[in-house]
């Protein structure tokens, strides 16, 4: 099978002529079509799971059930993402990662495509939602470190910066806004199976453009990989990723301290913020989906600015202190008076939170070797997925024992001090400075 897969080069470009003018550094990798489809593929299904998440909500409300039923169909969702995240990493350095993308796909599809049958013969039932729940989950536990493994195989290392501020840009506008929205409009005027097919029919598409991507080797001797029995090699595997991480200052620093930043931040940001909006500034739901709109385009305009300029040379210390001081806005958030302070706050937290995630994707695709890749991807996904919904719970309990302005205090000053350690402790200036990522400027086109 190895013989039948390509790994494609980018095709030397013809020289332009001194009147063509060149895209923008952030557009530069639709200049390959591998990637115009991929990311085709990518917009399609962003758009998808923004139109799922909310006819899925209202299926539950279709049939007759409440927070209790809502919340089993969701944690069956994030079971499933949880129990199998290692393992993607492990298939993903084995399996060429276009087939994995077209798996979870497929599933997807599938899980749709039921759910939106069941609910337009009126036969759906809780277990139903659960069970599909449960299944896509487990298959977006391989999404993540097959996609982050496969991205290099397609584009040039110079342009991985654009191509991960593209995604950054177009997860909150497309799937965080766009999708949701249309789906409630749907849901409003037709029906949640008009809803639930909608999702089907894009998925659709979206998998039809993933079949367009050319499939390429994994970058791996899986000889090796495939020598001994399945168990014993997978468990051989996932040592093998832990023992880089833990060798690895700059990876173990930053995971660590993503792990903090993400207990002391989610929670205040998704639990607290509609009681602080509500109790303490007299707000409704109203107010609470302006703020989180101002969140997501300020995590849009953060990854559209980083994938236009350049790798930063201090791209560890930018990376790393931008998360940290990017919870600063924290502080205010707490001690608002109006609406539109914490939405404007909550704008600089978006975006200081979203363009160092374009540098940390990016750093992974080249500095982390091509076959650990995968792995090293899933370990990232299970740092981001496990600790979600632990910070969530404690939020709640933590807010009533301190009270929300403390609490939000300590989602500011934590993140900001454990960032400085971080790069004091894993010595982060000398190392970027050993490994720099910045591409030298093309030379400027002459006019004619």
């Amino acid at each position: 099978m190895t013989d039948q897969l390509t790994t494609p080069s980018p095709a030397p470009e013809s020289p332009q002529p001194p009147s063509v003018r060149r895209l923008p550094r952030a557009l530069t990798p639709f200049r390959h079509a591998a990637y115009r489809r991929l990311g085709t593929a990518l917009v399609l299904g962003t758009f998808v799971g923004g139109v799922w998440i909310v006819a899925l909500v209202w299926e539950v409300i279709r049939i007759g059930g409440g927070a209790s039923q809502l919340s089993l169909v969701s944690t069956a969702g994030a079971v499933g993402v949880l129990l199998p995240a290692l393992l993607g990493g492990v298939v993903a350095d084995r399996v060429p990662q276009k087939l994995i993308l077209l798996a979870v796909a497929a599933v997807e599809l599938t899980g749709m495509a039921v759910v939106a049958l069941l609910s337009w013969t009126d036969q759906t039932q809780i277990w139903h939602l659960a069970a599909v729940s449960f299944a896509t989950g487990v298959a977006m536990a391989f999404y993540y470190p097959a996609y982050s493994a496969w991205l290099p195989a397609l584009v040039p290392e110079e342009d991985l910066l654009a191509v991960n501020g593209f995604e950054g840009m177009i997860r909150p506008t497309i799937g965080q806004a766009l999708g949701p929205g249309l789906a409630g409009v749907v849901v409003g005027a037709v029906s949640t199976s008009a809803a639930l097919g909608l999702a089907a029919g894009f998925h659709l598409l979206g998998l039809i453009a993933l079949t367009a991507v050319p499939l390429t080797a994994v970058r791996r001797d899986l000889d090796e990989a495939r020598d001994g029995h399945p168990v014993a090699t997978a468990l051989a595997d996932m040592r093998e990723g832990f023992v880089y991480m833990v060798r690895t200052p700059w990876l173990l620093a930053t995971l660590l301290f993503a792990s903090i930043l993400i207990l002391v931040m989610m929670g205040p940001l998704e639990v607290l913020i509609p009681f602080l909006i509500k109790d303490e500034l007299g707000g409704g739901p109203g107010d609470h989906a302006v703020v989180m709109a101002a969140f997501g385009i300020g995590g849009a305009v953060g990854s559209i600015v980083m994938a236009s300029i350049r790798m930063p040379r201090r791209y560890l210390t930018v990376m790393n202190l931008g998360w940290g001081l990017g919870c600063l806005p924290f502080l205010v958030i707490g001690m608002a008076d109006a609406v539109w302070v914490v939405a404007v706050a909550a704008f600089v937290v978006g975006a200081l939170f979203s363009g160092p995630m374009v540098i940390w994707g990016t750093l992974l695709q080249r500095r982390v070797p091509p076959h650990l890749l995968g792995r090293v991807a899933s370990l990232d996904f299970f740092v981001s997925i496990s600790l979600m919904p632990v910070s969530m719970a404690l939020a709640g309990p933590v807010a009533d024992r301190i009270g929300l302005q403390t609490t939000f205090t300590i989602g500011a000053v934590v993140p900001t001090v454990v960032a400085i350690i971080a790069v004091w402790w894993a010595k982060l200036p000398a190392d970027e400075i050993a490994h720099p990522l910045r591409d030298e400027p093309e030379p400027e086109l002459e006019p004619a």
